[in-house]
């Protein structure tokens, strides 16, 4: 930065502390507390393994004022904030963008809608989406309960991209994988990629109870050998409710 942008920017500065001098202190204090400046400046200074006086020395002001500053007891002025964040290489407007909320969603059993496979009749397995609630999630969460298998049901693969994780609760599965196949027992798990064609089937009298975690990673492409194994492997989507549709794997 050279000279004039330097003094342009300290003049804007100097003109935004003006204006902020004309705000009601009570205001600007609770607009301080409402962005958690100071729990802001301590983190950063936390992750830098920076202490109070090392970062006065950084800033030139006082550790004794950092410390009010980060407690919340002193109000800010917009250069001792450019001072700092200069010195962890942010721009001013870190101190005053909303912050993120910490994801944490509960989803109450009573709650949970039940949704059969879509395409088989009857079907072989019914499923509720664990993690509906959570906003462009990284992963899908479900409750699967699979039926026992009779002679009127029917073995349907599909493909989806990403992965799969499955956790047997209860029961015993047999789990068709490409040109593989194997047989899961209670406390079992399996990690298979799933864009090759995979299909289950329910061994015991009882239902088999699972956790089913998928995780879409659209660079991950189907390859024509699983596709050609099973054509109608997609999922009917326009057969689950709206809040379904888009994360029905299974």
């Amino acid at each position: 930065m050279n000279k004039g942008e330097w003094m342009s920017e300290l003049a804007v500065m100097r003109a935004d502390e003006m204006q902020m001098n004309q705000v009601d202190p009570e205001t600007a204090e609770k607009f301080i507390v409402e962005k958690h400046i100071g729990e802001r400046i301590k983190r950063l200074r936390l992750k830098k393994s920076m202490g109070l006086v090392e970062l006065g020395k950084h800033t030139g002001l006082s550790a004794s004022f950092l410390s009010q500053l980060e407690t919340g007891r002193v109000v800010p002025t917009l250069r001792n904030l450019a001072r700092i964040a200069m010195v962890f290489s942010k721009d001013l407007s870190y101190f005053f963008e909303s912050e993120p909320r910490p994801i944490f969603r509960v989803h109450r059993r009573k709650d949970r809608v039940r949704l059969p496979q879509t395409g088989v009749e009857p079907p072989t397995y019914f499923f509720e989406s664990l993690g509906y609630m959570v906003p462009d999630r990284a992963m899908d969460p479900y409750y699967a309960e699979f039926q026992p298998f009779t002679k009127e049901s029917e073995i349907k693969a599909h493909v989806h991209p990403g992965f799969e994780f499955l956790y047997l609760l209860d029961g015993d599965l047999e789990f068709l994988h490409g040109d593989q196949r194997c047989k899961l027992e209670t406390g079992d798990a399996l990690y298979f990629d799933a864009s090759t064609a995979h299909a289950y089937r329910c061994l015991s009298k009882r239902p088999a109870g699972a956790l089913i975690v998928t995780m879409a990673h659209s660079a991950v492409v189907p390859p024509l050998s699983a596709r050609a194994l099973h054509p109608a492997a997609a999922p009917n989507r326009n057969a689950a409710p709206e809040a379904a549709r888009e994360t029905n794997p299974l």
